[in-house]
């Protein structure tokens, strides 16, 4: 079966047609996921520990029943460093590696992210002071797939910025344990790590039970039932941000084996139907000749149903009028992944302002950022890359203003706080001023 994937022209249409037909999907909110949400929060936070466990019970079909309570759903550091301690050797030395070079990238970012202080003539000192979060709570995926890189991704840079606590949940359902995200979380350093997943899980996170105490901020992907229950908490807690379906942008000059980026298009249309991936080429002939690798390499691929229907539904080939317009318009997607696959790709990336991640050159597939490069793969989706930043250090830190007015310094702020107080009419903070002047 051929697969039937768009293939636009933006020299034969508009440009803003082009990009309507690229931007065209919107993620709908399911009335009935909004509505099972809201009800499994109010009953969490309602009756704790015996509502998180009533819920797992239920979706996750695991019988422990009601009087068991959180304890059975509690995997302890033993049972983790077990998992670790069992995985075959490459596997192993694979997640340690990338521990490695994650936690290496994030040390690194932590040194940009130091407080200052500044002592003005008269005395007065400002600054800004930078802190840890006190606890976090990490959201592993456990049903159709396992992402122990998602672990990692999570936890070390929390870690690195000196979170007190790292509290994990994870859904098992029919009660199995992926060992490899065990073992990732051995190898990040997560304190707590508890069987639960889905909206209940979100819920006990934001507002605390019994025996969980609520955290501070919620990162990790989830599915729809986890990104509304994100959505609702936020206010009460941190989130990073509402991920949606995962994307890729290939910008390629058409000196790149077509193979290669046929397969980088595969490598999210995988993920699921949802997913987005779009070449943005000027030479047509190339573009053909990825259509044939595509239609070539399919057949092989476990998951091709799902490539399949992603490309179909939401994959895109664009020949472009050059690499100018290729970036104009990447611009205006501002795709989660974004591969400059050229011959010189940072001339190219310089005129790139909004993206998640860039890879650049024929070598940088978006596979390897994805497990083992070191910057975080947690990354804005929908767009959104155009206001918002792939997960950091900086997401597990809050920072605090230092004010320090000297004496001296308090005679002439106080007269000009003193002024725009009373233009205010807001006395008492004018008077508050006025009271550390001189007679």
């Amino acid at each position: 079966m051929m697969i039937q994937i768009r293939k636009l022209d933006s020299t034969a249409i508009d440009f803003q047609e082009t990009l309507d037909a690229l931007l065209a999907f919107e993620a709908e909110t399911d009335f009935a996921i909004e509505k099972a949400v809201t009800e499994i929060i109010a009953q969490v936070r309602a009756r704790g520990d015996e509502a998180v466990v009533e819920y797992t019970n239920k979706f996750d079909r695991i019988p422990h029943g009601g009087a068991a309570g959180i304890g059975a759903f509690e995997i302890g550091q033993q049972e983790l460093d077990a998992a670790l301690a069992a995985l075959p050797d490459a596997q192993r030395a694979a997640l340690q590696t990338a521990a490695e070079r994650i936690r290496v990238f994030h040390e690194r970012q932590k040194q940009e992210l130091q407080g200052f202080t500044y002592t003005e003539a008269d005395g007065t000192i400002l600054g800004q002071r930078i802190t840890p979060l006190d606890r976090v709570g990490i959201y592993v995926p456990g049903g159709k797939a396992a992402y122990p890189s998602s672990v990692l991704m999570n936890a070390i840079p929390a870690k690195v910025a000196g979170v007190g606590e790292i509290v994990m949940v994870v859904p098992t359902p029919d009660g199995v344990k992926n060992q490899m995200v065990l073992a990732a979380a051995a190898i990040a350093g997560v304190d707590r790590v508890i069987g639960i997943g889905g909206a209940q899980a979100v819920a006990a996170l934001a507002y605390g039970t019994e025996t969980i105490q609520p955290v501070d901020k919620i990162v990790g992907p989830g599915n729809a039932y986890v990104a509304a229950a994100k959505r609702r908490v936020f206010g009460a807690v941190g989130i990073d941000m509402i991920a949606g379906p995962s994307e890729i942008l290939v910008v390629c000059d058409g000196t790149t084996d077509p193979d290669w980026v046929a397969m980088d298009l595969f490598s999210q249309a995988e993920h699921d139907e949802l997913a987005q991936a779009i070449l943005l080429c000027p030479d047509a002939e190339y573009i053909a000749k990825v259509e044939a690798s595509i239609q070539k390499l399919l057949p092989t691929m476990p998951r091709q149903e799902t490539i399949r229907t992603s490309l179909t539904d939401r994959g895109a080939l664009v020949k472009v009028r050059d690499m100018e317009e290729a970036c104009e318009i990447a611009n205006a997607i501002a795709a989660e992944h974004l591969e400059i696959s050229a011959e010189e790709p940072q001339q190219w990336a310089d005129k790139i302002r909004h993206a998640g991640a860039m890879f650049l050159g024929r070598f940088s597939s978006e596979s390897l950022g994805d497990y083992c490069c070191g910057p975080n793969h947690v990354l804005p989706t929908s767009r959104t890359a155009r206001f918002s930043s792939p997960l950091g250090v900086y997401d597990f830190q809050k920072r605090s203003s230092v004010i320090q007015v000297s004496e001296a310094g308090a005679q002439t702020l106080g007269k000009i706080a003193a002024e725009l107080a009373y233009g205010e009419g807001l006395q008492a903070h004018a008077r508050s001023a006025e009271l550390r002047l001189k007679s």
